[in-house]
């Protein structure tokens, strides 16, 4: 294979910090390599140097001369005042862009939904997101440096983009390093996996599954040098070898090898025991979804006569299109919202905890410490059987002793989620709802809490586009087509996909597919079902919800500040600060479910 690109005793440090020391890699044709490794080891930090982004302390980067570098970074760069169509394909002629099937697959596979004409400066997070990935791949780089592109990324959208990648040289030719946390995406796509860890790089063959392997094997070389990372390593490749025989038939995944090393592993879970134990909390009913309908306040009818049975211990995961009301299904299942008709019917001894995509949970706790939030309710926890300290069972999900003192507000965006669903358990909930748990998380830390669920006595509902998770976690799931209906799915994400993949090429929902303008004959590009000035007056409104949002969740957070600053005694000053806080917190209510409701109908 011929040589691309590469580094020569690179090195980087930060402060006091050495993150990178003494690396010397190679790139060559043909290569598509995943980089893993915990937060703040240096991934993106390698990844900027590679691609000429950063410059490091010392060494060197080698490339050649005839190539092009195209780089995704976690933050975009694009012009607010550019319409989409110019930041994807800029000055080139409609018939120029529009005759070429890469870009004609890149605007279809990323760009549903996405007003072709409106400007950057009116796109959601996730959207902006999407229209860098497109202006990236509808370029002819020859590497291609991708940092957590699944990001904001449906699971239809993962698995196109994984497809797209794996397709888009001819082989031998190209090369792609990605950073992901998306263990099937990386297992997918990656050909060579670069481990980043204290300093080094060290590269192993083959995707995730042969990584895993390959790591288990090192770690029982070196005695007990990381026995706790050993054995979540063992567990997890057990799961890849029983639980996902696609992932094993690859090549270079040695099944003798795996074979004998997960000999003495017994199954991720013992779901008789887990069972056994939700009934016993549980009892026979949880909770009951009966012919249950819901309308938004538009008119559209998200569910039509639903029945949905949740029995004690079962793991259930959501999949769903945007606008399908899959966050509104759970809403709706823990009683924050009440149907248009049927019930939801919760069983006597049912405690709910939700893990939401805000945070907002930890808002109160910013200033204390992490040590503080956990002990809150108590200092011993029960886990599988055995009671743990409140600083073991952080250090579980990889809080070391001197981070358990940390303040929460100086937390990474990761370790605040790690900190969340920790809190979530401590209160010992019975029914757990997961709204995309993944985000901000590294592989291992992943693993580690995909471990602590394991031994988690309780029904689970998880809603996530991380594919490995859901089916890692969950042991079926269902499907929101946009029907107004509940399918259930025997066969998991591939039947999943191939119903999606069905319904957009005969169902209702082809009619809200992207389509490029010599497929649609106007000269409209990629068009929503919305018109071009309902959408912008859809988003902006979103966008000045969002703001409003903001506003007063900042208001909260200075009253709640300025409460403890007050006398105790001073029972008026009190009751003045907690009346405005309860008059704020009902404005913050109406304002999310808005915001929730122009959302649904943007991504509808």
């Amino acid at each position: 294979m011929a040589h691309l690109l590469g580094c020569e005793n690179i090195g980087i440090s930060f402060g006091t910090r050495t993150v990178l020391e003494s690396v010397s890699l190679g790139i060559d044709r043909g290569q598509r390599i995943g980089i893993v490794g915990r937060n703040g080891d240096g991934k993106s930090t390698l990844m900027r140097i590679l691609a000429g982004v950063q410059e490091p302390d010392h060494g060197r980067v080698t490339a050649r001369n005839d190539i092009s570098v195209g780089y995704l970074a976690q933050r975009d760069s694009l012009d607010d005042a550019d319409t989409v169509s110019f930041a994807v394909v800029g000055e080139r002629a409609e018939h120029e862009w529009a005759a070429d099937p890469k870009i004609r697959d890149v605007i279809d596979g990323l760009l549903t939904g996405i007003d072709w004409n409106g400007t950057v400066g009116e796109l959601s997070g996730g959207q902006r997101r999407r229209v860098a990935l497109a202006q990236l791949l509808a370029g002819n780089d020859d590497v291609l440096f991708l940092d957590e592109p699944t990001n904001h990324l449906d699971i239809e959208t993962v698995h196109w983009l994984a497809e797209h990648l794996k397709n888009r040289w001819r082989p031998g030719e190209g090369a792609l390093l990605v950073i992901t946390h998306d263990r099937w995406f990386l297992d997918e796509v990656a050909t060579n996996t670069w481990e980043v860890h204290d300093g080094i790089v060290e590269p192993f063959e083959g995707g995730y599954a042969a990584y895993m392997l390959a790591r288990v094997e090192r770690d029982r070389q070196a005695a007990v040098v990381e026995q706790k990372r050993q054995q979540l390593a063992k567990k997890e490749l057990a799961w890849l070898r029983r639980g996902a025989p696609a992932r094993t038939s690859k090549p270079k995944f040695r099944i003798d090898a795996a074979n004998a090393v997960i000999a003495d592993v017994p199954e991720v879970r013992d779901k008789v025991a887990l069972t056994k134990m939700a009934t016993a909390r549980l009892g026979k009913d949880v909770i009951d979804v009966e012919n249950m309908s819901y309308q938004l306040p538009e008119g559209r009818e998200l569910f039509d006569k639903v029945t949905l049975r949740l029995a004690p211990g079962e793991r259930i995961g959501i999949l769903g299109i945007n606008g399908a009301g899959k966050t509104t299904l759970v809403r709706l299942m823990t009683k924050d919202l009440e149907p248009t008709a049927g019930r939801v019917k919760h069983g006597k001894t049912i405690q709910t905890a939700v893990l939401d995509q805000n945070l907002a949970d930890l808002a109160a706790t910013t200033n204390r410490r992490v040590i503080e939030v956990l002990t809150e309710e108590k200092n011993v926890f029960e886990v599988d059987g055995k009671e743990v300290s409140a600083g073991s069972l952080l250090e579980t999900l990889g809080f070391a002793a001197k981070r358990q003192w940390t303040p929460v507000k100086d937390l990474s965006g990761g370790e605040q989620r790690r900190l969340q669903l920790l809190k979530l358990l401590v209160t010992e909930p019975n029914v757990l709802f997961l709204d995309e748990p993944t985000n901000d998380l590294d592989t291992d830390t992943l693993a580690a809490v995909e471990d602590l669920l394991d031994s988690w006595p309780g029904t689970l509902i998880v809603i996530s586009h991380d594919r490995y998770f859901l089916e890692r976690v969950t042991d079926h799931q269902v499907a929101l087509l946009g029907d107004g209906k509940i399918r259930d799915l025997p066969a998991g994400v591939d039947e999943y996909l191939r119903l999606r993949k069905e319904q957009d090429q005969s169902g209702p929902a082809a009619s809200t597919r992207a389509t490029s303008t010599t497929e649609s004959g106007s000269d409209s590009g990629p068009t929503s079902t919305l018109s071009g000035a309902e959408r912008q007056a859809a988003q902006k409104e979103a966008n000045a919800t969002e703001r409003k949002l903001n506003r007063i969740t900042e208001q909260i957070d200075k009253l709640e500040a300025a409460m403890h600053e007050i006398d105790p005694q001073d029972f008026v000053a009190l009751g003045e600060k907690s009346a405005e806080i309860t008059q704020l917190r009902a404005e913050q209510e109406e304002l999310e479910e808005r915001w929730l409701e122009l959302s649904e109908i943007l991504e509808g």
